[in-house]
This record gives C-alpha cells, structure tokens and sequence, in this order.
C-alpha cells in the first residue's frame, strides 16, 4: 500500500484549520499528522529528533501571530530540509508572494482556493511540480516586468523548454501544459527538469522568478 503524505498544518485559526483538516481527512493518499496555531510551536515540536514526527509537507499561513509565516520560511527549510512548502494564505500582497518564493516555498495557493485544489496542488508538489493560484502567477508576472535583468544567463532554453516555462508562469500544470504543447506528460516533465538544471532553482515558482531577473520574458513570449 502506498504511504500516505504526512502534513503539519500552521495556521492560527481554529476555524480554518478545522475546515483544512476535514478537507484532507477524505482524501485517501494524505495524513494531518500535526497543526500548529503559531510557527514557534512547529518549530519547537521540530527540535526533538527523537520523538518528532517528520511531515512531507507543511502548509503554512503568513499572518501569524507572534514569529510571521516568511520568518518561519528559513528556519523550517533548515529544520525540514526534505519537506515541502506550500503557503496557503489570504495575503495578496506582491512583496509575500515574491519573499516567500525566494524563501523557498513550492507553492503560495490563497485562501478561497477549493478544497479539491488543494489536494491536488499537493499531489503535484510531492511530484516535483509546483502549486501558484493563477492569480498570483498574475502578479509575479506584473511585477517582475518591472525589474531589470541583474543576471546572464548561462545556458539558453531551447523553444520548446522557455514555451513550457511560460505556461508555467500562467499558472498551468505538467497535463494542461501537455495538451497545449502537443507532448506528453513525460515530456513535459523533461523539459521542466531541463528547465530547472539550467535555471539552477528548485520549484516553478523560483524558476519564472529568476527567468525574469535573467530578462528571458524581455522578448515578449511571457503571455499577455
């Protein structure tokens, strides 16, 4: 049988973190095995190595009380230098999304997302891929127009891989991206492995993060 994903939750709403919890209690491949009302208490139920129980994922809130979802981003990265992140919060703000990308989060999904969404944005993070609402996808794209290539880039994308990376930074996934390619999803999965290799990052997010400081949307194929 397949072992099922292990989740701690952070999140400092008792009501939502109810919601979260039912929502993946039926689904059959996952497990909350902790929730935290702040990152203090995850991060100290982390530093006995004897008794602690290692999640393969973490979904984590921004506005927490106390230490902030973004200071917590690091020192979860150290203490769990395996697990997933996915932030899933109500915060909008550009300067979030883009910390908590260069902080390593795997994904940034808002609030009002679907519950289903959210188990399968999980499915795709375990995968390797990434998880960013559209919406967000929205403003990195806006935002990041702005800034002016700081990097060059080492080694160029081939068309098929920088047509695969602006998908990405609209927001599709690995399938959605196949259909319009007229790939398969294995070959999807190459060019995104190629794609990071080259871009030396982590997660998708990373990857259209840094293809825009390298100025590889400069030439207009990064959507409208």
């Amino acid at each position: 049988m397949k072992r099922k994903i292990k989740i701690m939750m952070v999140e400092d709403h008792p009501e939502y973190r109810d919601t979260i919890a039912l929502a993946l209690k039926l689904e059959s491949d996952m497990e909350l095995i902790s929730q935290f009302g702040t990152a203090e208490q995850a991060l100290r139920s982390l530093q006995d190595r004897s008794t602690r129980n290692v999640p393969d994922l973490v979904l984590l809130d921004l506005n927490l009380p106390g230490m902030s979802g973004i200071e917590a981003l690091p020192f979860l990265k150290k203490s769990l230098p395996e697990t997933k992140i996915i932030v899933l919060t109500q915060s909008r703000c550009e300067a979030d999304v883009l910390n908590a990308i260069e902080e390593g989060a795997a994904g940034y999904l808002l609030k009002g997302t679907k519950r289903i969404q959210i188990a399968e944005d999980i499915r795709s993070v375990m995968n390797g891929g990434a998880s960013l609402d559209p919406n967000i996808a929205g403003y990195i794209l806006t935002t990041l127009k702005h800034l002016q290539p700081q990097e060059k880039p080492e080694l160029a994308l081939s068309d098929r891989e920088m047509e695969t990376l602006v998908l990405i930074s609209e927001g599709y996934v690995k399938k959605e991206i196949a259909d319009r390619l007229g790939v398969t999803p294995h070959t999807v999965a190459s060019f995104v492995r190629r794609i990071y290799d080259k871009l030396n990052v982590p997660n998708a997010p990373s990857a259209v993060n840094k293809a825009h400081r390298l100025g590889l949307f400069s030439n207009g194929k990064s959507g409208s």
